[in-house]
């Protein structure tokens, strides 16, 4: 009987279904183990080859888990908001949910052919109403707490409205966008719009101004990698730098802690450096100069107040607050159309563009306090506003950018660290004897810099500061298809809606895209209001709210009282193993952290970090084509000719390029922004540019998973993945390596299988060979799974099948079968059945290696003569060189090439090769 793939796992599939075998319930007498795949958003294009890898290896470690007995909690649900369903609404008038449903249904669907164990019964969708309420929820927490830096941890609001009338703010520690200083008479001055401005100066989640990405055509707030060379990503539209009212979350607040936890984390070293450089703590000083012919003081922050000697000029960001003000008549039309282009650059952009260098003259001068002498005030792009205080001292002697800045506006460069040479390059020195400094001559840096510290304080101009490089999440975006903010306004002042009014849902609406004023597209909803008449907000949330405590509600996903219940809460606590990509580092697994965290300190989690151990896949790579867009047109210029214009570069669906050639009518039908393309060709023909990169739906250069389990099996598809390389690494996709893994699965099952269906298996005992093997393998495997090395453990398997030979006893068979299950289940299943067992191989207990077996008594030698493989021959590994030279020269194997002549020598490698000299 043939191995019928396809038969074998549409039955497994199904039975899993009907007997819910993956159904799992909090059980305290069992040892738990929680594990989690990073949850997928349902695009239209379904899943590609790329994006099993990590639930395959997550799917077998929870199955191996679940083998050695732990009670296993594997979910999976959907990220099902988003921008590219909502810009496929718009284009096609369909309304996302109906879109996202389909998806969903489609991601389903290959999931289940794949064979993964998940608990579909604690589903969870983002979109869902009974979910984002607890998103909905979490918010209004946050806008209900502040930080306290004393305790370290979410305090009550209520408590500042309580002290502030007693008190004002004296005293008060606590995370702030601004530093405010303020009495209880001038509090109890001032009117309800005017107390609840300071109080959002606190909350932990708050509405202020900040500069966004903001995206005219598609009327919404972008993040930064969701823009490329100053056009969004999706549509190619412009993006300008604008300062608008948003909502935030203080991550910041938490900054020091999430910093402190990650030594407590079983995480890479280099996601662990991501996240601290992200973080980016630094002690310095906070230093105030002053500004000529003005009462107001520029803020900045400096690690290296030793170089105040050295300042010869100040930079402050195009988007700074007082731009304006500090612009003379004389500058302002130059510093107006500098600001003007800047706000055309991303952040990203700016802080990648090192060699470029720009700015313009304010026509203001600040005042070196150490010095006295007063100080030019520029303005340039390469300062950003939510860096520091969005200014900075320029100290060029010490600093790159600082320099190429001074010598392109021919500022004074002024060393005050002594051995570089200022004239050909910045002396970036850490360390060294200053000069040109008054006080400080002849310190060391350090020295220097301690001084700095108290001179600072001593004088009044400033003090030591901690600060992070992190800042506060925008948690607002212009479009439909988010989680609706729970709050409404009175007069342009926020309110919080009632726990009890949650969820608020999104309302039925036609038009998904902006208003013709720019509003965001719930300003289309008529009625968008309290029963009372007050509006809702009309910005919906970000796409990170609905997965930054998803973990948990899969904890207790039916729960209409909590998020997730204490007595669930605490028999799950956290994810044991968290597997899902290196790219979320600095932003899904940055707010995930800090929500939970949040919550933490309210007392609704037991645990204060949310993903214990964590295992970054690699990529699936494909090959990617391109075409270009000439900037601001639907005009494509084809590779050769692409120079010649400025344009926009933008991957193009493999499966309508043939040989890098662009199939032109399959690319106007493709999307309906390219309906009406036009092309520049070369040769008659439009040529892609191509690159062998991330394989994504989002670079259109996807396999289909699909294909691989129709013609090899789901098995195959699993076991080749986990084949093609080390987990954590990236690897190119090849179909034609997959045959291999498949003839395995044949030649395992025609071990237990004749080609008439004539089951083989036997009751004979096993010989010491066959054990060593079976136990070797079983100690190798188990190792390999542990430390997620499932390539090879797959390599295992096969060396074990070569060993084996035609083996058909069970003792050696079964184990075989327990062991391959985590892999392979769908194969697994029906031989475990076939052996004649009624339960799941699920239930199965996890062979253990027997270390009589691992301790090798022989070695089966490869006898060379000559040089070239003659025979075999096995020996106690007990026996020196000596003897062994002695025994296998009188082997009959031995004297059949030797025929009567006496060898000129033997060669005893031990645990390796015999060589036979004639």
């Amino acid at each position: 009987m043939e191995y019928n793939f396809k038969q074998i796992e549409s039955k497994w599939q199904e039975r899993w279904r009907a007997d819910k075998t993956y159904r799992v319930e909090a059980d305290p007498s069992r040892p738990k183990f929680y594990v989690l795949d990073m949850f997928p958003y349902p695009s239209g294009a379904g899943l590609h080859v790329g994006h099993p890898l990590g639930y395959i290896a997550s799917d077998i470690f929870a199955r191996y888990k679940r083998l050695k007995g732990f009670n296993v909690l594997h979910p999976m649900g959907y990220d099902a908001f988003g921008l590219p369903a909502e810009q496929y609404a718009i284009q096609t008038g369909q309304h996302p949910a109906t879109t996202t449903e389909r998806n969903i249904a489609r991601y389903r669907e290959q999931l289940d052919k794949i064979g993964f164990s998940f608990d579909w019964d604690r589903e969870v969708r983002t979109c869902d109403p009974a979910y984002y309420k607890w998103t909905q929820w979490a918010f209004l927490k946050m806008y209900d707490h502040y930080y306290c830096n004393d305790t370290q941890k979410a305090r009550p609001i209520s408590e500042l409205v309580e002290a502030f009338p007693k008190y004002g703010n004296e005293g008060l520690n606590a995370a702030c966008s601004r530093e405010l200083h303020f009495t209880a008479a001038e509090w109890n001055a001032w009117d309800e719009a005017t107390r609840e401005q300071v109080l959002q100066n606190y909350r932990l989640a708050f509405r202020a101004d900040t500069q966004v990405n903001w995206c005219p055509k598609l009327g919404t707030v972008l993040a930064n990698d969701e823009v490329k060379d100053g056009l969004s990503v999706r549509g190619g539209y412009p993006v300008e730098q604008k300062r608008m009212k948003q909502w935030l979350l203080r991550v910041t607040a938490y900054a020091e802690r999430m910093l402190a936890g990650l030594d407590r984390l079983a995480w890479s070293e280099s996601l662990k450096e991501i996240q601290r450089n992200w973080i980016g703590r630094s002690v310095g000083a906070q230093v105030f100069f002053e500004i000529a012919s003005s009462d107001r003081k520029l803020e900045i922050f400096t690690t290296r107040p030793d170089t105040i000697f050295g300042v010869t000029f100040m930079v402050i960001a195009p988007e700074h607050e007082w731009a304006g003000e500090l612009t003379t008549a004389e500058n302002r039309a130059a510093v107006e159309e500098y600001v003007r282009e800047a706000g055309k650059r991303s952040e990203r952009e700016r802080i990648a563009e090192t060699r470029r260098v720009s700015g313009v003259a304010t026509g203001s001068y600040a005042i070196n306090p150490f010095t006295g002498k007063t100080i030019p005030i520029f303005i340039s792009d390469y300062v950003l506003a939510g860096y520091g205080t969005g200014a900075i001292m320029a100290v060029p002697a010490h600093d790159s950018r600082d320099w190429a800045f001074a010598r392109h506006f021919g500022l004074e460069i002024v060393p005050v660290v002594s051995g570089g040479d200022v004239e050909q390059a910045s002396y970036d020195a850490k360390e060294g004897k200053v000069i040109n400094s008054d006080f400080l001559d002849g310190l060391d840096v350090k020295e220097a810099i301690a001084r700095m510290f108290d001179q600072i304080e001593q004088r009044g101009l400033g003090r030591r500061l901690v600060n992070y490089r992190l800042r506060d999440a925008i948690f607002s975006r212009q479009r439909y298809w988010g989680e609706p903010f729970p709050i409404y306004y009175k007069d342009d002042v926020a309110y919080p809606l009632s726990e009890d009014r949650l969820p608020l849902e999104l309302p039925p609406i036609a038009d998904f895209g902006p208003t013709a004023e720019g509003e965001p597209p719930l300003a289309r909803v008529e009625g968008w209001a309290t029963p009372e008449g007050y509006p809702y907000e009309r910005s919906t949330m970000p796409g990170f709210a609905g997965s930054s405590a998803y973990y948990l509600r899969y904890m207790d996903p039916h729960n209409d009282q909590a998020l997730v219940g204490r007595e669930a809460n605490d028999y799950w606590r956290s994810v044991d193993l968290y597997v899902g990509g290196i790219e979320h580092a600095t932003g899904h697994l940055m707010y995930s952290r800090f929500w939970n965290m949040f919550l933490y300190d309210l007392g609704y989690v037991a645990e204060a970090e949310p993903f214990r151990k964590l295992v970054n896949q690699g990529m699936i790579q494909g090959r990617s084509n391109f075409v270009y867009r000439i900037a601001g047109t639907n005009r494509f210029v084809s590779l050769g000719l692409k120079d010649q214009y400025e344009t926009q570069e933008i991957h193009v669906d493999v499966n309508i390029v043939k040989n890098d050639v662009l199939d032109l009518d399959a690319f106007r039908r493709w999307m309906p922004d390219f309906a009406d393309a036009e092309f520049i060709l070369e040769d008659g023909k439009y040529i892609c540019g191509w690159a062998v990169e991330k394989m994504s739906k989002s670079m259109y250069n996807v396999v289909n998973p699909d294909y691989i389990v129709d013609t090899y099996g789901a098995d195959t598809l699993r076991m080749y993945e986990m084949f093609l390389g080390p987990l954590e690494q990236s690897k190119p996709w090849d179909t034609n390596g997959i045959d291999g893994v498949h003839k395995f699965l044949r030649r395992f099952w025609r071990l237990f299988y004749n080609r008439d269906g004539r089951l083989l298996v036997t009751d004979e005992q096993p010989d010491e060979k066959e054990l060593r093997t079976l136990h070797k393998t079983i100690k190798k495997v188990t190792e390999d799974i542990e430390h997620f090395s499932f390539n090879t453990a797959v390599a295992a398997f096969m060396i074990c099948l070569n060993e084996l030979g035609e083996c058909h006893k069970r003792a050696i068979l079964e184990p075989m079968v327990v062991l391959l299950a985590p892999f392979a289940p769908h194969i697994a299943e029906e031989l475990w059945a076939a052996l004649g067992h009624t339960t799941t191989v699920c239930d199965a207990a996890y062979p253990v290696p027997n270390e009589k077996y691992l301790v090798q008594n022989s070695f089966e030698f490869p006898v060379s003569v000559n040089g070239k493989l003659r025979f075999k021959k096995e020996y106690a590994t007990s026996l020196t060189p000596a003897e062994i030279q002695q025994a296998v020269v009188c082997e009959p194997e031995a004297q059949k090439w030797l025929d009567g002549k006496a060898p000129k020598k033997v060669i005893v490698v031990p645990g390796k090769i015999i060589n036979i000299v004639v």
